[in-house]
């Protein structure tokens, strides 16, 4: 049976990418919900226009759009056997959808990381704060949980049913080490598959701010020391 596979993109300000991200999406997609969070520019017309669904969430906050869109499949019918999780900015390449999906379809893993490997990412693709923060982030994990993990990568699908029993709450950055952490925590199946990634369309609102990446970096480390003296 062809699994219902639905992808979640949380957007802001994303009108100049946001287009060529739909456009790559593999037709074995059902559903496609951009979450526009606060977006000022053009980034729901454009995404409307590409056949997309388009929700609002006003509230600032990549945890926050996730959530909006978690909320609207919950709503939905029928309902996915596969969430992805994929953003706005064309960095990722969403072509390798059907990549990150195949060890949930082929070999039931709960959940699939898109690693950004170093021999796939296009040079400054990714800034030295956020390649420290994922290598200092996963060591953690290896070193209180045993956990394999070598990314914190954007670009990730879970089983629907395995995404719901993780009961996710972080509203802002902290949502994919969260996810990780909790997969780990109740023991599901995960792997990673390495994915190419480029230099985005446009300015990151984390990365490209020192603000961004100071509260980005406090969220994901406070996660990860919290799981590790939680019972």
């Amino acid at each position: 049976m062809t699994p219902i596979i639905k992808v979640i993109i949380p957007a802001y300000n994303e009108q100049d990418s946001i287009g060529h991200v739909l456009q790559d999406i593999p037709h074995i997609v059902q559903e496609v919900i951009v979450v526009s969070n606060a977006s000022t520019d053009n980034t729901e017309e454009v995404a409307r226009a590409n056949g997309a669904t388009v929700l609002q969430e006003n509230n600032r906050g990549y945890g926050y759009a996730c959530l909006k869109g978690m909320a609207h499949i919950a709503s939905s019918n029928p309902k996915p056997d596969i969430v992805v999780f994929l953003d706005g900015d064309y960095s990722d390449y969403p072509e390798q959808l059907t990549e990150i999906v195949a060890p949930i379809i082929e070999n039931d893993y709960d959940m699939v990381i898109g690693a950004r490997d170093k021999r796939f990412r296009e040079s400054g693709s990714m800034t030295v704060p956020q390649v420290f923060g994922n290598w200092l982030a996963t060591t953690l994990m290896t070193l209180f949980f045993g956990a394999k993990f070598t990314d914190l990568g954007p670009f990730r699908a879970m089983k629907y049913e395995s995404l719901l029993a993780l009961e996710m709450e972080d509203k802002t950055y902290g949502w994919t080490v969260e996810m990780q952490l909790k997969v780990l925590k109740k023991k599901m199946k995960y792997t990673e598959v390495p994915v190419r990634y480029r230099n985005r369309i446009g300015v990151s609102k984390v990365s490209g701010t020192v603000k961004g990446a100071i509260f980005a970096g406090v969220k994901i480390l406070g996660w990860i020391f919290k799981y590790s003296f939680k019972k």
